[in-house]
């Protein structure tokens, strides 16, 4: 039923412009035709959607919101973002190490987390 649609993620935010400044400026991505909804803003990520919206529940999740799958530009993703000022978060996760900013399985899987300004969980996975 759903699976031949494509699926948007979706994140809530408090303010629309520091949202623009973080999502645009520090993570690159492109901004899609303006909506005529106010409070929102599209965002091309590959063949994926992001939408940005303004809602008073903005960072009340405490789980990650969206993994931007990089593979092997996994390290050089985290530190240009750490050089645009993005701190990296860590977390205590049963079968993975931490190897600076990245926690890493056996299994290759390698993958870092960090918040945008409303603390909605992002993370960028890279390895297999």
């Amino acid at each position: 039923m759903l699976a031949d649609g494509d699926a948007i993620a979706t994140i809530a935010v408090k303010n629309l412009h520091a949202a623009r400044t973080f999502y645009g400026d520090v993570l690159g991505l492109k901004e899609r035709a303006p909506s005529d909804n106010p409070e929102v803003i599209t965002y091309g990520s590959g063949s994926s959607t992001i939408m940005v919206y303004r809602s008073q529940y903005a960072g009340t999740n405490e789980a990650t919101v969206v993994t931007w799958r990089v593979g092997d530009d996994l390290e050089s993703i985290v530190q240009n973002l750490k050089a645009k000022g993005v701190s990296f978060e860590h977390y205590d996760v049963p079968q993975l190490s931490r190897q600076g900013d990245i926690h890493a399985a056996n299994d290759g899987l390698r993958v870092a987390w960090f918040k945008d300004p409303d603390g909605n969980i992002l993370s960028i996975l890279g390895g297999s």
